[in-house]
């Protein structure tokens, strides 16, 4: 399965999806002027995936800053990764936030309120 990276820019995060290893990662700053656009080959390779899948899959989150309609397609990614885990997959999410980012903190546990994943909220020094 072909491996997604993006490098990040001022607008969009750093992206890294791969299938052999069954990692996902995303950091930086999500305000893309078109996030459906730009979160689109993600979601759609989030369903490629889940049948040619690891048994494990590793999901780093590491953003800065997101704006709302990014939010909204993190919240697709995360209900693509809860239909992994429900089919038996082990899914991990691991939230990274900086540890005086209470905005950051508070978006990790709002997601980890809606969706059913292992989610571990993993503080960072600034």
């Amino acid at each position: 399965m072909e491996t997604i990276v993006r490098e990040g820019t001022p607008k969009t995060p750093y992206v890294r999806f791969d299938g052999e290893k069954g990692v996902i990662e995303i950091k930086g700053r999500s305000i893309p002027e078109n996030s459906i656009e730009f979160y689109k080959p993600l979601i759609d390779w989030l369903e490629e995936y889940d049948g040619a899948g690891k048994d494990e899959t590793a999901v780093n989150v590491q953003l800065e800053y997101f704006n709302t309609s990014s939010s909204k397609c993190i919240l697709d990614i995360f209900k693509k990764l809860e239909l992994l885990f429900k089919k038996g997959h082990k899914v991990e999410v691991n939230w990274y936030y900086e540890e005086d980012d209470e905005d950051m903190f508070e978006a990790g546990e709002d997601y980890q309120s809606i969706i059913n994943i292992p989610f571990k909220m993993i503080e960072m020094e600034e």
